[in-house]
């Protein structure tokens, strides 16, 4: 059986001592933030990137070096027979696609997994591949059940301010005015490849419930009507008391669950800032 290493990138909310404790590899997504170069839980801890963006300074994600990443591949190879490797959704960053084509030189034993995933979805995917290599699956065997699988998953995120929206141009200065105005707690849902608009919610209790309903009508509309046969996650942009709140919520919806909370992708929450809350919903890999 071949010994395979499973690489992904830091969108995963995998940390660098928790990698270490799982067997796997993570690589750090560089931040640009004024005329530096920072690399999550490297040199950028997740404090360290709210106190930058509520200094107004200019942050802009950015993607692993190709050199880099080859470097990892590279050193992983001298000791395993294959590597999964598993990037953020390729709708959401070019590093998936500059991924799948550096794996073109490596004949075949570095598998590019492209399963739509990001944050706390793609951390589910890999315990999935950390299950499947368990199970004796090789390489590419993993990657093409985990992307035939990729779209059973969603995250919808409510949005406290339209501020980083605006500023990122995803909606215009009027728009946000107007949000702002009216006091509007947007959702977003990410699944599959974009981050996109779900509802509009005008108070936090409403977009709670506009969540939580989201989550049961996945289930019963796309993962089979079974709770039990699915995953719930939170997580969220440094808002530990208000998501430990929201948390108690859900368990009344959904009594007796483990519901994991992290803190939300630095790549995500660069574009839609602190305050926002976010729960996501996994179908279960069965094989």
């Amino acid at each position: 059986m071949a010994k395979i290493a499973i690489v992904t990138d830091s969108n995963s909310g995998i940390t660098q001592n928790e990698a270490k404790e799982l067997g796997i590899t993570v690589i750090p997504m560089p931040f640009n933030i004024g005329e530096e170069t920072y690399y999550e839980d490297i040199t950028l801890s997740q404090e360290q990137f709210y106190e930058y963006l509520k200094s107004d300074v200019d942050i802009c994600t950015s993607q692993p070096a190709p050199a880099d990443v080859m470097k990892v591949w590279d050193e992983l190879l001298k000791e395993y027979d294959e590597i999964v490797h598993m990037p953020m959704s390729s709708g959401l960053s070019g590093s998936c696609q500059t991924a799948i084509m550096l794996s073109e030189d490596y004949d075949g034993k570095v598998c590019v997994v492209n399963n739509q995933r990001i944050s706390v979805t793609l951390r589910q995917a890999i315990f999935d591949t950390m299950l499947l290599i368990d199970k004796g699956y090789s390489a590419k065997e993993i990657q093409k059940i985990l992307e035939e699988d990729g779209l059973n998953a969603s995250i919808y995120i409510m949005l406290d301010t339209l501020y980083y929206l605006k500023k990122g141009g995803r909606i215009t200065p009027a728009a946000a005015a107007l949000g702002t105005l009216l006091k509007l707690k947007p959702v977003l849902q990410i699944q599959g490849e974009k981050l996109d608009a779900f509802a509009k919610a005008r108070t936090v209790s409403q977009a709670k419930s506009i969540m939580i309903n989201a989550i049961k009508s996945d289930i019963n509309t796309r993962f089979g009507g079974n709770p039990e046969d699915c995953c719930i996650f939170m997580a969220h942009t440094n808002s530990d008391d208000v998501i430990n709140e929201f948390k108690q919520e859900i368990l009344k919806e959904f009594p007796d669950r483990e519901i994991i909370v992290d803190p939300l992708s630095l790549s995500v929450s660069c574009h839609i800032g602190p305050g926002a809350l976010a729960v996501a919903i996994v179908k279960k890999l069965h094989v």
